[in-house]
């Protein structure tokens, strides 16, 4: 399958030749997108500036996505899953740009995941939204589930929140992670599928977790890989997630397709509780790498995002490669890099250049609070489509 990079004849904001990554790309009649923020070219100042609060810079971030749908042959109608970065800065202030979601989508009502962030790249961005399409829209579904037309079937952001709107579990890591495990699996079958149809599980838990955070192993291993496949794993900490008492954010995917374990022969994963790749249909679903020496399980490079960045694109790759695909076929990458390693975090670009294919693929890039290995500086969570 062919990957196209979405190119809009109109596209204000700024010129968008010359990154490492495309405005968005075009599989088939789907689309994914990058994270675009109200991000613009200031002709003044000739820097790249963002204006406005909440209301403002959700309208602007749309309005990108608006051009780069058509340029696609896609509209708003056509959108499956919205995920929206929101910066702990932004956070009070997201019922605005939720405001804003509403009366562009109006009674189309696609998935809707909530990230929340340390900050984005910009700093004075608050918000910053990717999407996927797909001509004809996806299947709406019970609880705010949408399914695609290629059978991905997409959850809205679980939290461990029951149906009173009170936090469960206060205190509790692992039972707060049970509870949006028990929520995945209900909302799957409410699709007539189950937590065995996962492809992806990404969490989002806080610093203070991290030294219990091994605890929910257990509760993965009773509720997971069911059919012998576990799915693709990511986990990033920041500092505060949507509300007081959160301890853990689970955003799943899920597929109608049989699923197939793609491991490059890496024997770590023999005891874990997710798997590097997951074929189903024409899709490759990962876990999220980041800089690890899979045989002795060593950080490598600490202190060096650069070095880090070679290894878990390196890491990633050998993953394509195991499933018979290659970089030209990244569809799309989400990076977490932590405040340690801002400052040379331009150099990843470079990274990505060497070891990457155009069309580039779709991408996002946030600041996170920390990563569950304290040396990593970044972890990537990559897709990619089967040729």
């Amino acid at each position: 399958m062919t990957l196209n990079a979405i190119r809009p004849s109109h596209f204000p904001w700024f010129r968008y030749d010359g990154y490492s990554f495309s405005l968005g790309l075009t599989h088939g009649e789907g689309a994914w997108l990058s994270g675009h923020s109200a991000s613009e070219y200031d002709p003044e100042s000739g820097r790249i500036v963002v204006r406005g609060g909440m209301t403002e810079q959700a309208r602007t971030a749309y309005a990108k996505i608006g051009a780069i749908l058509d340029a696609a042959g896609l509209s708003f109608a056509d959108v499956t899953r919205v995920t929206e970065n929101v910066t702990v800065a932004g956070l009070d202030a997201y019922e605005e740009a939720a405001a804003v979601r509403a009366e562009i989508f109006g009674a189309h009502n696609p998935a809707v995941t909530t990230v929340i962030v340390e900050r984005l790249l910009r700093p004075a961005a608050f918000i910053e939204v990717e999407v996927h399409a797909s001509k004809g829209g996806p299947a709406a579904l019970p609880g705010g589930v949408a399914e695609a037309p290629d059978g991905a079937v997409f959850l809205p952001t679980v939290l461990p929140v029951d149906e009173r709107g009170d936090v469960v579990h206060e205190g509790d890591l692992v039972g707060q992670y049970a509870y949006c495990l028990d929520q995945a699996d209900r909302l799957l079958r409410g699709a007539g599928l189950s937590l065995d149809a996962a492809v992806t599980t990404y969490d989002y838990t806080t610093p203070a977790t991290r030294d219990v955070y091994r605890r929910t192993h257990r509760v993965r291993k009773e509720r997971l890989g069911g059919a012998g496949v576990f799915p693709g794993a990511g986990g990033i900490l920041m500092s505060r997630l949507h509300r007081p008492g959160v301890l853990v954010a689970l955003d799943v995917t899920a597929s109608r397709h049989p699923l197939e374990a793609v491991n490059p022969g890496w024997a770590r994963y023999d005891t874990l509780t997710y798997t590097p790749g997951v074929k189903a249909g024409d899709m490759l679903w990962m876990s999220g790498f980041a800089s690890l020496d899979m045989e002795t399980q060593q950080v490598l490079h600490p202190g060096d995002v650069v070095a880090q960045a070679e290894v878990t694109y390196d890491a990633i790759l050998q993953v394509l490669d195991a499933a018979g695909t290659g970089p030209e076929h990244l569809l799309s990458t989400i990076e977490f890099v932590c405040p340690e390693g801002l400052a040379d975090y331009r150099g990843v670009a470079d990274v990505r250049k060497r070891r990457l294919r155009d069309p580039w693929p779709a991408s996002t890039g946030a600041i996170c609070a920390g990563l569950l290995r304290p040396e990593f500086l970044i972890e990537v969570f990559p897709a990619a489509v089967l040729p």
